[in-house]
């Protein structure tokens, strides 16, 4: 799998989970597991080196997003909240990449 398929798989499950936990229809550990699985299968691949595209840049952003802050930083933080939900919106239906996303891939 390429990492381009990879991503496109993943992406709209991403954008899933996120919008669930910010309408308070998942819990954060469930993002969390979700996460860690994703992680475990990218590492199968052993993909090296930058993102490649924007979709993959603001993948690897709102991944990093949900390792990084706890759930009431993100509930609480409007930038911050914001900001995934804005990720969650470009990996599901695209448009314009949100600003301040910097996403690198996992380093192995």
């Amino acid at each position: 799998m390429t990492p381009d398929e990879f991503i496109d798989k993943k992406a709209p499950q991403l954008a899933q989970y996120g919008k669930a936990f910010l309408s308070d229809q998942l819990a954060f550990n469930e993002v969390q597991l979700y996460l860690w699985d994703v992680l475990e299968e990218w590492q199968q691949f052993n993909h090296q080196g930058d993102a490649q595209s924007d979709m993959e840049r603001v993948f690897w952003h709102l991944l990093h997003a949900f390792d990084k802050w706890p759930d009431w930083m993100i509930r609480g933080n409007q930038y911050l909240r914001k900001q995934i939900d804005e990720c969650c919106d470009y990996l599901s239906i695209g448009g314009q990449i949100p600003k301040g996303c910097i996403g690198n891939r996992p380093s192995s």
